[in-house]
């Protein structure tokens, strides 16, 4: 049985970039219906007992969608923190984004821009290929890197009900502010 994550911050603490009402329905509601609906479909499946990530490697269907929307949203709701002017990472990663991009500018512009431009609902991942490099993919609905053979290393939400409370219909701007709540060192401990 999969269980509801604890949020590493106060419900509070993401403001103004995420408030506490989005983090109410978003991580107290969907993600709690997502946990709730695969736990109802796993019992007597070929996917019982099975980790997370191999669930959404092998599965499809509602338990598919269920599985991918937890291990992605675990992965969402776990690399945030209380916000940070001038917010960077540092060490290997920062050095991989400079060498792929030419600056954490160039980086976050192209990020944010399949982010914006991702029809419908999904994720904007970064994610690191088997050889070390970086990539930077769009996955629809449920959809996660590992499926691909990657490691998935930083997502951003771009389903409605991850920003519609607090900044409507105006993606791009929300997925601008996220930067500045990154928490580097979880995204480094997954490179």
């Amino acid at each position: 049985m999969f269980t509801l994550i604890d949020l590493p911050y106060a419900p509070d603490a993401l403001e103004p970039v995420i408030s506490a009402r989005t983090l109410e329905f978003h991580y107290g509601k969907h993600l709690q219906a997502y946990v709730n609906n695969l736990n109802a479909a796993l019992p007597g499946s070929p996917y019982d007992g099975l980790p997370l990530e191999e669930i959404v490697r092998q599965s499809d269907g509602p338990v598919f969608n269920n599985a991918g929307q937890i291990l992605n949203h675990n992965m969402y709701f776990t690399q945030f923190r209380a916000p940070v002017e001038g917010n960077a990472p540092a060490g290997a990663l920062a050095e991989q984004i400079d060498k792929q991009w030419g600056s954490l500018e160039a980086f976050q512009a192209e990020f944010v821009a399949k982010g914006a431009g991702l029809f419908g609902s999904g994720w904007v991942w970064l994610s690191a290929r088997p050889d070390g490099t970086l990539v930077i993919s769009q996955e629809p609905g449920a959809h996660n890197p590992v499926e691909k053979g990657l490691r998935p290393l930083l997502t951003f939400d771009v389903w409605e009900h991850a920003y519609y409370l607090d900044y409507q219909n105006r993606r791009p701007d929300h997925l601008k502010a996220l930067w500045s709540i990154v928490n580097w060192d979880v995204v480094e401990q997954r490179l």
